[in-house]
């Protein structure tokens, strides 16, 4: 059926594992008259849950999408795209990109476990993108579930801006209205969670307060004084602030709550027009401008690829969120700032593993094309070069540290598997492929040892390639701590013209994260300017390759001062050789370290187990922070721990806590190894750098 910008819903299911994200996506589907019957994780017969090892598994991997139209009342048509994000911190990749599509994020929480730290990560993920946020308390009918606990800790967690505008009723089998009606006029007043009056007072106190207008109004003459529209503005004006979080209770399994929770997205959540404005520049680096799009069909085309699917059948297709302009088949489109435009000969719009074929997709929508080679994930669709060098501002996503070595399990693969890599990485923002050149490994990097084992299985599944894999290098950093002066003459007499350079430098140490810095203080021209370049490469040279135990270098000043140069034997050969000597010279003197990536761990588990996991961490060199006691006998214990003492962590907390621990990683900062270790990676590597 046709619809406007206007009548269009972009919301993401997020949320903390099992909190039934995917039970709620087919609820939902539903009840909008998408799907005849919902499916069951259990039957393996979801619409999210398509792909065969998310089945086997029973949960999300990837982020899944599908819409349904729904009417509150007649005339009241809206379109809502829903997105089903995976709930494991191991597969924040899909989760995070699919956010830059929506202007709302619905968390899920359980109404059983509760505000967890899935919760708690999502809420300020969210709130750092600028997105409208809303609350669903999901299984408000399951054994264990206590709603006012719930409403209670989310308001703790997350601040009184967190209020209901639905509450459950009748032990969760329904649902009562506590916003949508006057007090005065309720039909219902009563909850499981005690009057609805109450709360209703306090959602319209703080929907009112947001605009001094309409507070003013209300202060003078009451609630019934403000009309719909009024209320309305002043409802999206809170969302878009963060100045209110609304809650809505529902039980998926039963449908309880599920029709009034699409009644809500219709009549209250952002369209793309009332939403906050994506975060688009203009141009690269420093100098890049703020720019913004309006929803407008008939502007020029400005379009956000927000994630890349390989269709075994439909071949590559890039899943877009159209902001700008209308797309339509035939229609030319750049990709980011290339010449040469595309023409879209199909247009989808994706219905979990179906792909329904459309004629334009209007400001807005979500939609996809296929078989453009050109495409990553987010890469700016535009239909003229005024939008050249366009994009959103990057996601900020987790650093993956968890690699494996890997290699074909059979001679005559290798560009299979270096095909199906390079796929996999395309369609994970945070699945990374690096070659090592001085162990000639290719490593694959994720965020957990889980993450890492799913892609392994596609890669035999989907691809067909086995593989073999080894746990590669901790990726070490080399830094100095001191100043020091370096210097080499490189001198080579073969018979003919010989090879003549001479560099004096001086390395200086730069804050953590402050990489590289190549400074020219050559005076008199003692070496000449076309030779400065050459110098430089030698030393990016050692700084690729390192200069202590083998790994790269960062976070060093280097100074060239001094030098000299023979008229007729002086070459580029020959001052990238002095530069790479003067400059381990130097590094020898300026008391080198070896440093370390350490991570900032989240471990929980039954409060039981706190000793032995605190023990255990103790021994892992980890500098424990913190342990917060949550509900149910649970703790969270935070630490920073070296990233290399953590490998068979999965098994050993697994073991420690007979299946109940769980942990989170993300990458915080490098700092020195401590001299035992340094001592042993130097005499490892020693051997095979004096060989080259």
């Amino acid at each position: 059926m046709p619809y406007s910008t206007q009548q269009i819903r972009n919301v993401a299911l997020a949320g903390h594992p099992g909190a039934g994200k995917t039970t709620l996506f087919e609820a939902l589907l539903h009840a909008g008259g998408a799907l005849q019957a919902a499916g069951t994780i259990e039957r393996g017969n979801t619409v999210s849950d398509f792909d065969p090892i998310e089945r086997q598994r029973g949960h999300s991997i990837d982020a899944a999408i599908a819409s349904t139209d729904h009417a509150a009342a007649p005339g009241q048509l809206v379109h809502i795209n829903l997105i089903d994000l995976p709930g494991y911190p191991d597969f924040r990749g899909p989760a995070l990109s699919a956010l830059c599509a929506v202007d709302t994020a619905a968390i899920v929480v359980d109404a059983v476990g509760g505000v967890e730290y899935g919760t708690r990560r999502l809420m300020a993920r969210a709130k750092e993108r600028g997105l409208c946020r809303a609350i669903v308390v999901n299984r408000i009918d399951a054994e264990g579930a206590d709603c006012a606990r719930v409403l209670g800790e989310l308001r703790d967690a997350f601040g009184p801006e967190v209020l209901p505008l639905n509450l459950p009723a009748d032990g969760g089998s329904r649902v009562v209205d506590c916003f949508g009606q006057s007090s005065g006029n309720a039909s219902d007043d009563s909850s499981d969670l005690g009057p609805v009056s109450g709360w209703h007072q306090k959602t319209i106190d703080q929907v009112v307060e947001v605009n001094e207008t309409i507070m003013d109004r209300y202060l003078d003459l009451g609630e019934d004084g403000l009309s719909g529209r009024e209320l309305h503005d002043a409802f999206e004006q809170c969302l878009r602030e963060g100045h209110l979080v609304p809650v809505c209770f529902t039980s998926a399994r039963t449908g309880a709550g599920v029709k009034e929770l699409l009644d809500i997205a219709e009549r209250l959540f952002p369209h793309p027009g009332e939403a906050n404005p994506p975060p688009f520049v203009k141009g690269n680096g420093a100098g890049a401008q703020p720019i913004a799009t309006t929803p407008d069909p008939s502007a020029h085309v400005v379009a956000d690829v927000f994630r890349i699917v390989n269709d075994p059948f439909v071949g590559k297709l890039g899943v877009f969120r159209v902001h700008q302009g209308t797309i339509r088949k035939d229609t030319q489109l750049f990709v980011d700032d290339g010449r040469k435009p595309f023409k879209v000969g199909h247009l989808f719009k994706l219905k979990g593993k179906e792909h329904v074929e459309i004629d334009q997709a209007i400001p807005g929508d979500i939609a996809a094309v296929a078989k453009v080679d050109e495409l990553h994930f987010d890469a700016v669709l535009h239909d003229s070069h005024d939008e050249d060098q366009i994009h959103l501002a990057p996601v900020d996503f987790p650093k993956p540290m968890f690699g494996l070595a890997i290699e074909a399990g059979s001679k005559g693969q290798e560009q299979k598997l270096a095909n199906a890599l390079h796929k996999l990485a395309e369609e994970d923002p945070c699945f990374h492929v690096e070659h090592e050149e001085e162990t000639n490994e290719t490593v694959i990097r994720g965020l957990s040892d889980l993450h890492l084992r799913i892609n392994l299985d596609r890669l035999k599944d989907r691809f067909g390639v086995d593989v073999t894999t080894r746990p590669p290098r901790i990726a070490y950093r080399e830094t100095i701590s001191a100043k020091a002066e370096g210097h080499h003459r490189h001198k080579k007499q073969t018979g003919g013209a010989g090879q003549f350079g001479e560099v004096f430098l001086r390395v200086e140490p730069l804050p953590r994260g402050g990489g590289f810095e190549f400074v020219d203080e050559v005076k008199g021209g003692v070496i000449p300017g076309q030779f400065l370049p050459a110098i430089e490469k030698g030393i990016r040279q050692v700084l690729k390759s390192g200069a202590i135990a083998g790994h790269p270098m960062q976070d060093v000043r280097v100074v060239v001062h001094d030098g000299k140069h023979h008229a007729v034997d002086s070459k580029e050969v020959a001052f990238v050789a002095a530069g790479k000597k003067a400059f381990l010279d130097a590094v020898a003197k300026a008391r080198p370290q070896v440093l370390e990536p350490i991570v900032d761990l989240e471990v929980n588990a039954p409060e039981t187990h706190m000793g032995d996991i605190s023990g255990g961490l103790a021994g892992k060199r980890a500098r424990i922070n913190g342990t917060d006691v949550v509900k149910g006998g649970e703790i969270v214990v935070k630490a920073q721990v070296p990233l290399s003492e953590l490998e068979g962590y999965a098994a050993e907390l697994k073991s420690i806590t007979a299946g109940r621990g769980r942990y989170a990683m993300d990458f915080s900062h490098y700092e020195p190894v401590p001299a035992q270790v340094q001592q042993r990676l130097t005499d490892a590597w020693k051997p095979r750098h004096e060989e080259d």
